[in-house]
This record gives structure tokens, sequence and C-alpha cells, in this order.
């Protein structure tokens, strides 16, 4: 089932998630729910704050090539273990920020542990779009936004552009 995306600003995405104890039916139907409401926006990840569930699960597929098969990940309480001191600058965005996108930087290759939708712990190196595209959803399990990476003028103007289509779209 498609979920509704919660917009910046909003209180439950600056909310630091709470650890999942066990992995459920209703886990995973949230899971299934996260991939189906991100491959609609559509985006490259998604974390359950975002759709107002307050819980430390993230869902991400950075398989761009239309020639190559979805590669689906959920994690249960991720957390990255190591970063390399190399790092990268991506231009993100973010579907609670929708069309607004500024340069980060972060670690290029980052170590990522992680229990998945049958209880089994799993740890991945992820480097590239990945790397970044987990680093960011994983930030929003601790409440922090990309935009807070931000010079505050550059967040303020941001966050007044959204406060202004969150107007718009309650008059809609």
């Amino acid at each position: 089932m498609k979920r509704p995306i919660l917009i910046h600003p909003d209180p439950r995405l600056k909310k630091v998630c709470a650890p999942v104890a066990d992995i459920t039916d209703d886990l995973r139907r949230l899971a299934d729910d996260m991939l189906e409401t991100m491959y609609d926006a559509p985006g490259i990840g998604l974390a359950a704050p975002q759709i107002g569930v307050l819980d430390r699960v993230i869902v991400m597929d950075c398989v761009k090539d239309e020639t190559l098969p979805p590669r689906p990940v959920v994690m249960v309480n991720p957390q990255v273990v190591a970063g390399s001191d190399l790092l990268n600058t991506y231009e993100e965005g973010c579907l609670s920020i929708p069309e607004q996108y500024a340069d980060v930087t972060r670690p290029a290759e980052v170590e990522v542990r992680w229990m998945d939708l049958d209880g089994r712990e799993q740890t991945e190196t992820f480097d590239g779009l990945w790397a970044t595209c987990v680093q960011h959803e994983i930030d929003h399990l601790d409440g922090k936004l990309f935009i807070d990476y931000l010079k505050p003028m550059k967040r303020q103007m941001i966050t007044r552009k959204m406060q202004k289509l969150k107007r718009e779209k309650a008059r809609a």
C-alpha cells in the first residue's frame, strides 16, 4: 500500500527513531509499503519516519540502469560501522523536500550492518550512489535531513519554500 510522504518541516522528521525489537509480519508489511511508496515517488531511498513511522527501518534501490533488475534492500536497525577517509560530493535530494537539491559531502565508501527481514545480521560495503543513499537514509533515522549539512541561509531558504509548498497543497 502506497503511503503519504511527510514534507519538511514536520516534527516527526526531526525525531530519533527507536530500534526495532522483533521482525514481525507488521514490519514486513511496512517494508513492502515503503518500497511501493519509494518506487512510486519515484525515489532511490526511503526511511520509515518519512511516512510517519518512528522505527529504524530504511529501504533503498540505487539501480538506475533500466536493463538491470531492481535490487530492493530493506534494512532494519542499520548502522554505519566504518567509513572511508576518502570523501565524495553528490547532489542530494529528498522525497520529504521535493524538488530541492544541494551538494553534500560524505564518506565515499561505508560499511553498514543491519538486520534483514528474516532476522539475520547482514554487513555490506557500499560505494558511489549506494554509499550516499544509505548514509542519507540512516541520517533520517537520527532526525537529520540533508539540508542540515548546508549553510544556515540556504537551509532557511529551502525550509521557506517547503512551508509555502505545504500551504499551497493545503489550499488545493
